[in-house]
């Protein structure tokens, strides 16, 4: 009888096996969204991309370099994002064991006292002692386990690329605002020059002013052009030092100053290359964070499926058991048992249907979700791609500009020396040239932050 038993659990565990092989799990395949024009309509080829650049490649100044490190290393958001990860990890190796059976140890001391009217010749008071183990597992038939297995791996790689989606902007971000903060310090330069240049053309006004070849309201008239650039320089003053806060925050550091180098010193590639839009699935972080989300939901659904169908337990459990405390391990007191169950569910207030139901839903959503982050990374690359380029024809004319405000500036204050240009078009073209100095100061800054958001949005900085 005892060796049919065990024949007959072998057999159901025989069966378990077979059965695994005919999971119901259906996993999720890359091929669901389309990457077709995701760039625009230009036709791209080349698949070497600028997100495979080491970050140390790009930005090469070496202060800019130690301010990135130094964000890397304290900056909270990231680490934060590094806390999501180690939990996520935890939830994987749970997932993992449960594919294992359970094993426990048990020690107790039973006091048993029986009622004389039961037993009124046999032991009033007994005492009986138990030293057991149990193993129990649970076979996982339809790729229930397994699934959940999938689903944690793969929410595990979703908080991995969260992280690195985490990175990716910190570095843009602090390298916009470092180079934010060199053109503050660059139009604060340029307004000092241009106070100081006017207060020279005062003084130049109240000499000719003195021998009656201009009259006073050339003199104040200047002196209130001087004033009008001299009245922002406090609120420069004032946009440098929250921008110096701001970057320190992300440098996770008090507020303070911020060492730092000069715009015109800041140059990067020229030469961007994008690759081809596929890519973005395996280089952008938040594509592929929002990729993960729909394994997951996959492997939840094949989870959630696997319910309906048959749960198969195995259990067995061996021990000693005695009322003398001094018996307890003789082989006399060894007990054994195996005990093999299939339970079919057949009706649970729609628990089951209701988590399906739900499950669906859910990869719905989450593939919805990630065609949608998809979209907005292609045009993100598309609209800067477009703004370098704007950029690009900004400083060219802009230099263009600069040249003829110059030569501008230095002809009307010679005519107005010898009395062929009047005050007012001295003063005209000094405006313009201040107005044409700062604009050029936003061209470089539009053309730095054109190449550090690119290369953000192709997915730069965490390799």
């Amino acid at each position: 009888m005892r060796t049919n038993s065990i024949k007959r659990i072998i057999l159901i565990t025989g069966l378990a096996a077979t059965l695994v092989s005919c999971s119901t799990s259906r996993h999720y395949q890359r091929g669901t969204v389309s990457t077709d024009k995701l760039f625009g309509d230009t036709l791209v080829t080349d698949s070497v991309t600028m997100a495979n650049q080491p970050w140390r490649e790009l930005f090469t100044e070496n202060q800019l370099q130690k301010l990135i490190q130094e964000g890397l290393d304290n900056n909270p958001d990231l680490l934060l994002a590094i806390k999501k990860v180690e939990e996520a990890e935890g939830y994987l190796k749970q997932s993992k064991a449960a594919l294992l059976p359970s094993v426990s140890v048990n020690g107790k001391e039973v006091y048993t006292r029986n009622p004389e009217s039961i037993y009124p010749n046999g032991p009033r008071e007994v005492n009986t002692y138990q030293l057991s183990g149990e193993a129990s597992w649970e076979v996982d038939l339809w790729g229930k386990l397994s699934s959940a297995k999938r689903g944690a791996y793969a929410n595990f790689m979703a908080s991995d690329a969260g992280r690195k989606a985490v990175q990716t902007r910190l570095i843009s971000s602090i390298a916009s605002a470092y180079y934010t903060l060199a053109g503050l310090d660059a139009k604060l330069a340029i307004t000092q020059q241009t106070v100081k240049n006017n207060i020279d053309l005062v003084e130049t006004l109240k000499v000719l002013q003195g021998s009656g070849r201009v009259n006073g309201a050339a003199v104040v008239q200047s002196e209130a052009v001087r004033y009008a650039a001299e009245v922002t320089i406090p609120d420069l003053q004032q946009q440098i030092r929250e921008a110096e806060n701001a970057l320190c925050l992300l440098l996770g550091r008090v507020p303070g100053t911020v060492e730092r180098g000069k715009i015109e010193d800041q140059t990067l590639s020229s030469i961007l290359k994008t690759g081809v839009p596929a890519q973005l699935l395996d280089n952008r972080p938040d594509v592929m964070q929002a990729e993960f989300a729909v394994m997951s939901a996959y492997e939840t659904t094949s989870s959630a499926r696997a319910y309906f169908y048959p749960a198969l337990t195995l259990t067995a459990s061996t021990g000693f058991a005695a009322a003398d405390l001094n018996k307890l391990l003789d082989p006399t007191s060894f007990a054994a048992n195996v005990i093999g169950g299939l339970a079919q569910p057949l009706f649970n207030k729609r628990i089951n249907a209701t988590r399906l139901k739900v499950a669906k839903a859910q990869q719905e959503e989450a593939l919805i979700s990630f065609r949608n982050t998809l979209l907005k990374a292609g045009q993100e690359v598309h609209n800067t791609l477009g703004l370098y380029e704007s950029s690009v024809r900004k400083i060219a004319l802009r230099k263009l500009q600069l040249d003829a405000l110059i030569k501008s500036v230095d002809y009307t204050k010679e005519l107005l020396t010898y009395g062929s240009a009047t005050y007012t078009e001295v003063l005209n073209a000094q405006t313009s040239l201040l107005s044409a100095q700062l604009n050029s100061v936003n061209d470089q800054l539009q053309q730095l932050n054109a190449v550090v958001t690119l290369y953000r949005a192709l997915g730069g900085g965490w390799k």
